[in-house]
């Protein structure tokens, strides 16, 4: 359950009092989930009660104790508990968490023709439908078409692109600034193309070579100029494709480190379930961030998402294996699952993006 979810269920727990005549007050447009601050518990904490308190005209804490239940009875959420002067603190159901990952691994052979589950994020969503994209002669137009070309075809869309030579892209019906997609009309319909025009590199990306030079025009949002920087090149954290690269390999790592202790990764229970709360939080989102890129025809959602996904992961490795004498444990195992299931959806990710994903780095 991502926090977009929790708070769409907080929002309905403040619905379901309301309409129970529990709670007087206007329901909010928006209820802010977050991860608990000091002196909170659980993977999420919001301030909805301290936001209701003063139109509803109780105290905090006594919102908190009629929200608490309709949280609490919800799919996911295995207790809420009060802490401070009324946040209320979800803890999410551990299978759940355990689900989430078995989820991940079945479908890391799925490249097999016999393999009974797709890939991670995958889906039937554009089913039937056929993606016309009208581009201009320019290379970033033309890389961002070949990776709606994979993305698309991840929701079992399929894309044909046609060219448009230079000076004749509005006579043949181009619309809107540079950058900004035309109405996209119905999707089924083969004579209702796109116009895909991203705003073009301020100068040759090829120096790059294939992997930067495809970041480079695919991060940015396709109303943004790109930047072509050597700084794409340099293995530090201000990299944004390092970190992304740098987690997937780290998430390798990890695994033949692992095996050098004697233990594999299993699927389980987490201690400290805090700390991975960002990293499972952003492995719930990416199914539904792959399908809006496809929806969207913009790969920038999915680059990004593979920035939040490598952050939380690389937040999250030093805790994975033992250290000292200690022994490995069944959450060490839960943790180390949980990283190699980050690295394949940063693998395919990557791949869904034409960049490849190194094993060592």
């Amino acid at each position: 359950m991502t926090p977009v979810e929790l708070s769409r269920t907080v929002l309905r727990a403040v619905r379901c009092a309301v309409d129970r005549g529990e709670l007087s007050v206007a329901v909010p447009a928006r209820a802010v989930v977050t991860v608990p601050g000091p002196g909170g518990s659980g993977d999420y904490a919001t301030n909805i009660a301290l936001q209701l308190a003063r139109p509803a005209g109780r105290p905090p804490r006594q919102v908190a104790e009629i929200l608490r239940p309709h949280l609490s009875r919800t799919e996911g959420v295995a207790a809420v508990e009060i802490t401070g002067p009324g946040f209320l603190n979800i803890h999410l159901d551990r299978a759940a968490v355990t689900a989430l990952v078995r989820r991940i691994q079945g479908a890391q052979g799925a490249q097999a023709p016999d393999h009974p589950h797709p890939p991670y994020g995958h889906s039937g969503t554009l089913a039937g439908q056929v993606v016309r994209l009208r581009i201009p002669y320019d290379i970033r137009a033309e890389v961002v078409a070949d990776a709606l070309v994979r993305i698309v075809a991840s929701q079992s869309g399929r894309v044909e692109v046609d060219h448009v030579r230079p000076g004749r892209f509005e006579a043949a019906g181009g619309a809107g600034a540079p950058g900004k997609p035309g109405e996209p009309g119905d999707p089924n319909a083969s004579d209702q193309p796109i116009d895909l025009r991203p705003v073009p590199a301020p100068e040759d990306p090829t120096p790059l070579g294939p992997d930067a030079l495809r970041w480079a025009l695919l991060h940015p949002a396709a109303h943004d100029r790109p930047r072509i920087t050597a700084d794409l090149l340099v293995q530090r954290a201000s990299n944004p494709l390092f970190r992304v690269r740098y987690a997937h390999a780290r998430a390798r790592a990890l695994t033949r480190n692992a095996a050098a202790l004697g233990f594999t990764g299993e699927p389980g229970a987490l201690d400290a379930p805090g700390d991975t709360t960002p990293l499972l939080a952003a492995l719930t989102e990416y199914p539904h961030t792959l399908a809006r890129a496809a929806a969207d025809h913009a790969p920038d959602r999915l680059a990004r998402q593979l920035v939040v996904i490598a952050d939380a992961l690389l937040a999250l490795q030093h805790r994975v294996l033992p250290r000292g004498d200690e022994k490995p444990s069944a959450a060490h195992r839960a943790r180390l699952a949980l990283a190699e299931a980050a690295g394949t959806v940063l693998a395919g990710g990557l791949s869904l993006l034409g960049i490849d994903a190194p094993e060592y780095l």
